[in-house]
């Protein structure tokens, strides 16, 4: 199987996981199934494990919130710097 480094979005991830759905509860095989959607057997386990019984919007909105979440949490780590860098500052003028 060719590797291929591409990005899925959510709505992608979900639709695959439902057609993969649809194909193994038809009879066909996982491997089959990887094949039909250009994935390893890792991947697919993995989307499985985070997206399944997710409807699309709710996969967009996950991915979403979690890119928040970091951004948010490099901002506290850059103010937290900078009040370690004031703190120390201070500390020297005495």
């Amino acid at each position: 199987m060719k590797k291929r480094n591409k990005r899925h979005r959510p709505e992608q991830i979900v639709k695959k996981l439902r057609d993969a759905e649809v194909m193994l509860n038809g009879g066909k095989r996982i491997e089959e199934v990887l094949k039909t959607l250009e994935v390893s057997e890792a991947t697919f386990h993995r989307w499985r494990n985070q997206y399944g019984g997710m409807k699309s919007e709710e996969a967009k909105r996950l991915k979403d919130l979690e890119g928040e979440n970091a951004r948010l949490k490099r901002l506290l780590a850059e103010a937290e710097l900078d009040k370690s860098m004031l703190k120390e500052a201070l500390r020297g003028n005495d």
